[in-house]
């Protein structure tokens, strides 16, 4: 279950990062790069729409906004975004504390589950992470997992779409290449859902989009913005600034400059249907300037991310974050540090919709044994985050006094009572001494996860899709035309 925060009670362990003042320094900087610096916007229509609302368009693309309009667009724009699974059941609520976990998408190379060997990913990789996500159930949202090696690379990312909505009923987040596949993923979402205005008002899939950085936003990233707008798709605009490359080197430069470019796909978004989901993001990453390496995990890359969480969260936007990926090539210690301290974060902060579990090589590479490692791991946290109750019957004083001082709780009542939620249990995590360890085969934990993920693999079956809605899915797939 998502960690949530009822309003009643205090949040348990959240991190507080930034000051006020630091968050209203980070905005008004982004503002003066939005109002008085510009971005360019490769988009006819977009520069027709931003110019009609009062914006400054110069040279001949050249975009700067107004801070009234940013202060406006920021008013109109939902603070929560409701988002359904495949049968049309609320399944995430993004905003406030609300955390939701996801593994990653389109990776090029995976370790294969059953031989170990690292190698080129085709589209059976993304159907088996479709089916082993939809069995685990820290696992919130499917991403596509792996970018086919095989057939058309223009149709890669609608052939991974249509095997997530076969292999799995949880919701997705999706990547297209450009607003053509996208349109027929919303065709093929409204079939799902039964039309174009049962998607909207119950949305099961949300998109990824991103600008480029410094300050460019690209024909297919606003194509693809301004079609999520027009179906009520939520849209997530998160921006990569690469420190020291393709953004300022020092964290609160990078943060300012995510800031203010997510903010212009914002004002776009909402320019274009008042009301519409958004996702506000930034994905800060590092370039390290020992190896030219971007780094997914170096210290400077989770503050900025912290920066970013507690950025939406001021702004009143649900957020994109992160979560279980180490830059590690294998599964190690490393990976483990890697991977907990990220995902830690986002629990820390609240962060809404957290992708990217099971990647390992600074993104390049997949695993599905870290993506069980770090469902038991959200399992655990989700247990520590979830805070202390505290009353008459859990502070336990009669039972205290019943037992008295020398006496054991073990045939008590009230741990009777308590016995099966007072403790969380694990299902691969090693709690046995050595030497029953040592009978049970000696296993690691990445062969335990893995031996995990192989038995889900092997009797846990996604509800299958009706057959003539499949029909239906194949024909407009089988219908789409790259460039056409």
């Amino acid at each position: 279950m998502p960690i949530t925060d009822p309003s009643d009670r205090p949040r348990a362990g959240r991190l507080a990062y930034l000051t006020d003042d630091d968050k209203l320094a980070i905005y008004e900087a982004a503002l003066e790069i939005v109002s008085t610096i510009g971005m360019r916007v490769h988009h006819p229509e977009a520069l027709e729409l931003l110019r009609a609302a009062g914006c400054e368009v110069t040279e001949p693309d050249l975009v700067k906004v107004p801070r009234a309009i940013v202060q406006q667009v920021r008013e109109s724009a939902p603070h929560v975004i409701e988002v359904f699974d495949r049968t049309g059941k609320p399944a995430m609520s993004l905003g406030g504390y609300n955390s939701y976990f996801g593994n990653g998408s389109a990776v090029t190379a995976v370790y294969d589950l059953e031989t170990g060997e690292h190698r080129p990913t085709v589209l059976a990789d993304g159907v088996q992470a479709a089916r082993l996500c939809d069995a685990l159930p820290n696992i919130d949202f499917v991403m596509a997992y792996a970018h086919p090696g095989e057939g058309d690379p223009h149709r890669a990312l609608l052939e991974s779409f249509r095997a997530m909505v076969a292999n799995t009923t949880k919701p997705l987040v999706v990547v297209a290449e450009n607003a053509g596949d996208l349109a027929v993923m919303i065709e093929i979402a409204a079939a799902v859902r039964g039309g174009a205005d049962e998607l909207a008002a119950k949305p099961y899939f949300v998109l990824y989009g991103e600008p480029t950085s410094p300050l460019r936003h690209p024909v297919e990233a606003v194509d693809k913005l301004l079609l999520c707008a027009d179906h009520g798709v939520p849209c997530v605009y998160s921006t990569s600034p690469l420190a020291g490359g393709t953004a300022p080197i020092t964290v609160a430069g990078h943060i300012a400059q995510g800031t203010a470019e997510s903010l212009l796909g914002l004002v776009i978004h909402q320019l274009r249907r008042p009301g519409a989901p958004f996702v506000f993001g930034i994905g800060p990453a590092v370039l390290d300037m020992g190896t030219m390496q971007s780094a997914y995990n170096a210290p400077e890359y989770l503050m900025g991310y912290v920066c970013a969480v507690e950025m939406a969260r001021w702004l009143d936007l649900p957020n994109w974050g992160y979560a279980g990926t180490t830059d590690a090539q294998v599964i190690d210690a490393q990976a483990g540090m890697e991977a907990a301290e990220l995902t830690f974060l986002s629990l820390a902060t609240g962060s809404n919709l957290n992708h990217d579990v099971g990647y390992l090589d600074f993104g390049l590479t997949a695993s599905l044994e870290l993506i069980v490692m770090v469902d038991e791991y959200l399992s655990l946290n989700r247990r520590l985050f979830a805070g202390v109750e505290v009353n008459a019957e859990t502070l336990a004083v009669d039972t205290i006094r019943q037992v008295g001082p020398g006496g054991d709780f073990l045939a008590a009542r009230h741990t009777a009572r308590h016995v099966r939620t007072a403790q969380w249990r694990p299902t691969i995590i090693n709690r046995q001494g050595h030497a029953r360890w040592r009978e049970e085969g000696a296993l690691d934990l990445t062969e335990k996860a893995r031996r995990k993920a192989l038995q889900l693999l092997e009797t846990h079956a996604p509800a299958p899709l009706p057959a003539e809605l499949t029909v239906r899915i194949d024909a407009l797939v089988a219908g789409f035309t790259p460039g056409g």
